[in-house]
């Protein structure tokens, strides 16, 4: 599974931001998709996932700002951020949660970078 992120940028306190990620490959395998984030010298963390059954999650930080959304046709999933915080900020991946010969693995696109000024 290939993952290929766009969208990042800067944005303003309380902007709207989508990133977008298409997903290429062993389509057929992928189960969820989602996205991750790195602020500046911190872990990273999950924002959040959707399902092939359209179920989603999300951290507590971004319930009721992000929304994550799929366009199963295109295979591409978004990520739609509302209200942004300079907290925000930080460097954003998609992620495939996909079945492989040997169980299950998360695959990772490369990072988009998300600032947002205060």
């Amino acid at each position: 599974v290939q993952l290929q992120a766009s969208g990042g940028g800067l944005v303003q306190h309380g902007g709207p931001l989508r990133l977008s990620c298409a997903a290429s490959g062993s389509i057929g395998s992928i189960n969820a998709l989602g996205w991750y984030r790195q602020p500046p010298g911190k872990q990273r963390e999950l924002v959040g996932s959707v399902t092939n059954d359209g179920s989603s999650n999300y951290a507590d930080s971004v319930k009721g700002r992000f929304t994550i959304s799929r366009d199963y046709a295109k295979n591409v999933v978004y990520l739609q951020m509302n209200s942004l915080k300079p907290e925000d900020t930080a460097v954003f991946y998609c992620t495939a949660h996909a079945r492989t010969s040997t169980g299950w693995s998360l695959y990772w696109g490369q990072g988009t970078q998300v600032t947002v000024s205060s």
